[in-house]
């Protein structure tokens, strides 16, 4: 008997299967391709290799946010899973005996992304710790790892002058708060009056505020429309129409125009609720402190394994292009360098094909990978013992994750899933899907499906993709 008969049927039935035949395991996903969608798709077992489905596997498309998927890996193998990131503030002045830095104060952005008021206020009182009370000189903001980033996407290029989103926030290695201010509305003592609008972890205002929120009866509803803009004086937040007089605070978020500012005035507010002065102001710079300046109080940030859990379950982008930055050895780096990191990694795992990164958060049009590769991706993450369980605890379960719109399909679909998704509504139409499987019998499997509209095709939305995918998926993970 000739060997390849002694193969295991379901083996056999995925070594012969045609690979580029559209449908093939995926039935219901077939119709995108009939109404004119491009789909690269692409779904097999771990253990034999067997290709339970595929759709063009090897055609490259647009993966959205699958690429933080390609961001997690290369991040991990550089790193490991406990790698912090570590905020300094230092001074190469004197700190005399009455607790005054005779010159400047600098913090040192080291690219922890992840970076919030909270770490800054611990930033402030371990310098209060160390006996300071007084700055003669400024507080200097130092980004000189990278930043300001140069704006390669519409959305950040945009953000610069103004923006009523939070997504498009843009990048330093010294930014906090993910890039974002936050204010908080609360109604006026009176139906009537103005809303009471305040920074959301300050005492004082940190950034400006023009205030048209008008406080409105009980139970009438609330209604918030808010933009960030830049003026003369700096970053406004732009708020209008109405809350309820009975209604809880709310929060809302925008990317600001320059991070590094953003951080020295959160910063210099947290000084000065701990009581130590800061005689000149603030500025930022991308110089390198000083080689002689000595550390005066530093924060760690969270370890690897929780900034990729925040990163992949919420999509952040700026934390993921910020983690991407730091992943380039240079100074002063950029996007595109960061996409060359990514590729250099993903250069070194067999059979992966053709990849374009230009970015870790796929906010770039222009990333490119197949279903094939992305699943190479992540099998060769599942081979690595040491990485694999902070990698897969990144992804979400449709039956427990935070976005609701994927939690869809039958129980099985929810439970036997991991996913990472990715949207992108310009200049074309994307919905992206990738993660890992567990058959009912227990066995590993992975899977990718890169949807991409065109010209023709513009509408798109995730019920016809997590539909019909739930149904395929459901069918294998079921036969297996």
């Amino acid at each position: 008997m000739s060997r390849w008969l002694v193969l295991p049927l379901g083996l056999l039935l995925g070594l012969l299967l045609p690979l580029g035949a559209a449908g093939a395991g995926f039935p219901e996903l077939e119709r995108m391709v009939e109404r004119g969608f491009l789909v690269s798709a692409e779904a097999k077992l771990l253990d034999t290799g067997e290709v339970l489905g595929a759709i063009e596997p090897q055609r490259q498309l647009s993966p959205a946010s699958v690429t933080k998927a390609y961001l997690a890996a290369a991040a991990l193998d550089r790193w490991g899973p406990q790698h912090r990131f570590t905020t300094r503030l230092a001074s190469d002045a004197e700190l005399n005996g009455s607790g005054v830095v005779a010159g400047d104060l600098i913090l040192e952005g080291g690219g922890d992304p992840a970076l919030t008021t909270e770490d800054l206020w611990r930033l402030a009182q371990r310098l209060h710790q160390r006996g300071v009370r007084e700055v003669e000189g400024r507080l200097v903001v130092s980004q000189w790892r990278f930043g300001p980033v140069e704006c390669i996407t519409t959305d950040r290029c945009q953000a610069r002058t103004r923006t009523a989103n939070a997504y498009s926030a843009l990048l330093s290695s010294a930014g906090v708060n993910y890039g974002s201010w936050c204010v908080s509305v609360a109604p006026g003592a009176a139906a009537g009056q103005p809303a009471q609008i305040t920074s959301c972890d300050s005492q004082t205002t940190i950034v400006g505020i023009d205030n048209q929120v008008e406080t409105q009866p009980p139970n009438s509803g609330t209604e918030l429309n808010a933009e960030r803009v830049t003026r003369d004086e700096g970053d406004v937040m732009v708020l209008r129409g109405q809350i309820s007089l009975n209604a809880s605070p709310r929060e809302v978020y925008r990317a600001s125009s320059d991070p590094a500012q953003q951080t020295a005035r959160t910063m210099t507010a947290m000084l000065e609720q701990a009581g130590i002065a800061v005689r000149q102001g603030y500025t930022t710079s991308v110089e390198e402190p000083p080689a002689a300046a000595r550390t005066l109080a530093a924060v760690d940030g969270r370890p690897l394994q929780e900034l990729l859990l925040r990163t992949m379950n919420y999509s952040n982008n700026f934390m993921a292009d910020v983690l991407a930055l730091n992943l380039v050895d240079t100074p002063r780096s950029s996007l595109l360098q960061a996409g060359d990191a990514i590729e250099h990694y993903v250069a070194g795992i067999p059979d992966h094909g053709p990849l374009i990164m230009q970015s870790g958060s796929g906010l770039t049009t222009e990333n490119r990978t197949s279903a094939h590769g992305s699943n190479i991706l992540l099998e060769s993450m599942f081979h690595r013992t040491a990485l694999f369980p902070s990698f897969v605890a990144s992804f979400q379960s449709p039956a427990n994750g935070v976005s609701r719109f994927i939690q869809r399909g039958s129980s099985t679909f929810q439970n036997h899933v991991m996913l990472k998704t990715g949207t992108l509504n310009q200049p074309i139409a994307v919905r992206s899907v990738s993660g890992y499987f567990r058959t009912l019998s227990g066995r590993w499997g992975v899977f990718t499906v890169l949807v991409n509209g065109t010209a023709t095709t513009p509408w798109l939305n995730w019920a016809q993709v997590l539909d019909p995918l739930a149904d395929d998926l459901e069918r294998m993970i079921e036969a297996h």
